[in-house]
C-alpha cells in the first residue's frame, strides 16, 4: 500500500481519491481481526476531518487506537 501511495504522491491511502475501488486496501480492511476495522475507521476519519483533527484525538489515546469523538 505504501508503495502505491508514494508512487502517486500521497502521504497515506486517506489522500487517494481512488480508495473505494482499490482492491489492495479493501483486501487489507477485509482481513480478520479487530485492528483492521480500526485502521479503516482511522482512514475514514482522516478523509472526513483531516490529519490535524486525527492527531488531536490520537494524542489522547492510551493504546494504539481509541474512540473517535
Amino acid at each position: 500500500m505504501k508503495v502505491s501511495c508514494m508512487e502517486k504522491g500521497y502521504e497515506t491511502c486517506a489522500d487517494c481519491p481512488e480508495i473505494d475501488p482499490c482492491p489492495t486496501i479493501n483486501e487489507f480492511y477485509g482481513k480478520k481481526g479487530h485492528k483492521y476495522n480500526k485502521y479503516k475507521q482511522a482512514t475514514q476519519f482522516i478523509r472526513e476531518n483531516g490529519y490535524e483533527e486525527f492527531l488531536k484525538i490520537a494524542d489522547n489515546w492510551t493504546n494504539t487506537y481509541g474512540k473517535y469523538k
